[in-house]
């Protein structure tokens, strides 16, 4: 590619991540947002309690079950929907970036870029290979 090519491709890249970055950001928000309305109006004269620690429902502590929850209408479930794609968000960035760096044809940083793919995926589910 010539500079000028190369130089437009770039940009128009960049502007493709950051519209990626910037709408996941706001779906998430949109998504918690859409939970705490109705998790804090049913709770609204329920006064809180700090002296005592409660642990997250078991349904909430997995993708499918944050999933089901979610799409029953639960409002903690719509909350931690919000919160994976929150997480989902950057790992999306990294694998839109693999494919860029392929299409240009950039083996290295496709390399690279997988490299740090694998270490994000095995932040996330990393403990689950362990068990």
């Amino acid at each position: 590619m010539s500079w000028k090519v190369q130089n437009w491709y770039d940009q128009r890249i960049e502007n493709i991540i950051a519209r990626l970055l910037r709408a996941g950001v706001l779906a998430a928000a949109l998504v918690v947002i859409g939970g705490a309305i109705p998790y804090l109006t049913a709770r609204r004269l329920t006064r809180a309690d700090y002296h005592s620690f409660h642990n997250e429902p078991a349904e909430l502590k997995t993708v499918h079950g944050i999933f089901q929850s979610a799409l029953s209408g639960a409002p903690r479930g719509i909350m931690q929907l919000g919160l994976l794609l929150l997480i989902a968000t950057p790992v999306a960035r990294v694998v839109f970036s693999v494919f860029a760096f392929a299409i240009e044809g950039d083996r290295r940083y496709v390399l690279l870029t997988m490299i740090v793919l694998a270490v994000l995926l095995y932040s996330l589910f990393g403990s689950f290979l362990m068990t």
